[in-house]
């Protein structure tokens, strides 16, 4: 039966989401575990193409911002729903990741919680964390995953009993990031431990790429089914305005070219077959820093 993910659209200025299970109905899925998540997710566009998200759990009325670029639009939307800040996420020390740390802070009293690897670079860590951490919002657990290659201190939170994942610029819907500071082996075992994660867990990236991957993939895949018919979901949200996040990891590992890198139909449109899983995503990488729609 098909998931889906209600929206509230009366919210001015944000997305809401109330969690629930599987969003799109990929075949062969794994398994199913995931129970609905009385979380809201609230997603917040900024800047050119960012997204900061809210995770709110009205039990315990802790609320968590994940990556703000900016504090103020954090702020609007906080007063709009009578919330208090508990914490700040970061996932890595980009800029545009962090730079609302300090203004949150202060208008909040919230608590920062940082990659302890990047936490000289990153404004007003109160907590640095750690791959295996895990961190409370109320009785809802996320566990800390480190997955260096965009940055080498990049991590992940991941909410493993509500299935969403957190990934800053790691994993993207049909691409990943760019590899700024770590090595495609890196990025690679990353994205690898990702893909191995339950088909229905959400997937909150902090970018809105997705046209513009799904178009390389596109190039890689040209015969890929699944991926034709998601291009063509995601042009109507985009449409619309809308974000085209959250995806499934069972989505990304069937529409993703950098999850298929062991894939015939990949290995053959880069001419790398039967080569290591490391070099076929290396050449895969260098192609879509150098490609152009």
């Amino acid at each position: 039966m098909r998931g889906f993910i209600p929206i509230n659209w009366a919210e001015i200025g944000t997305l809401s989401f109330l969690v629930w299970v599987s969003v799109l109905p990929i075949p062969k899925l794994r398994f199913h575990r995931y129970q609905k998540s009385m979380l809201t997710i609230k997603i917040i566009p900024v800047l050119e193409d960012n997204y900061i998200y809210l995770i709110h759990d009205p039990v315990s009325k802790q609320t968590a911002a994940v990556d703000p670029a900016e504090a103020q639009p954090v702020l609007d939307v906080l007063a709009e729903n009578g919330w208090q800040l508990t914490y700040v996420l970061n996932t890595h020390h980009h800029w545009d990741h962090t730079n609302g740390n300090l203004l949150l802070k202060q208008k909040t009293g919230c608590q920062i919680i940082a990659p302890s690897a990047e936490q000289h670079k990153i404004p007003g860590v109160d907590r640095a964390i750690s791959d295996h951490e895990t961190l409370a919002l109320g009785a809802h657990t996320a566990t800390v995953m480190a997955i260096p290659g965009h940055t080498l201190g990049h991590i992940a939170y991941y909410f493993g009993d509500d299935g969403l994942l957190f990934c800053g610029d790691t994993l993207f819907v049909m691409g990943c990031g760019r590899l700024f500071e770590g090595t495609a082996e890196q990025m690679w075992t990353s994205l690898q431990k990702l893909s191995d994660l339950p088909d229905d867990t959400l997937v909150y990236c902090t970018h809105e790429y997705s046209q513009a991957n799904g178009l390389f993939a596109q190039r890689i895949e040209p015969d890929n089914q699944q991926l034709k018919e998601k291009m063509q979901r995601i042009k109507q949200l985009r449409k619309q305005n809308l974000p085209t996040v959250p995806s499934t990891i069972a989505e990304e590992r069937a529409t993703n070219p950098f999850l298929r890198v062991d894939q015939v139909s990949v290995q053959t449109s880069l001419n790398q077959l039967q080569q290591d899983p490391v070099t076929v995503f290396a050449e895969l990488r260098k192609r879509k820093d150098t490609f152009f729609q």
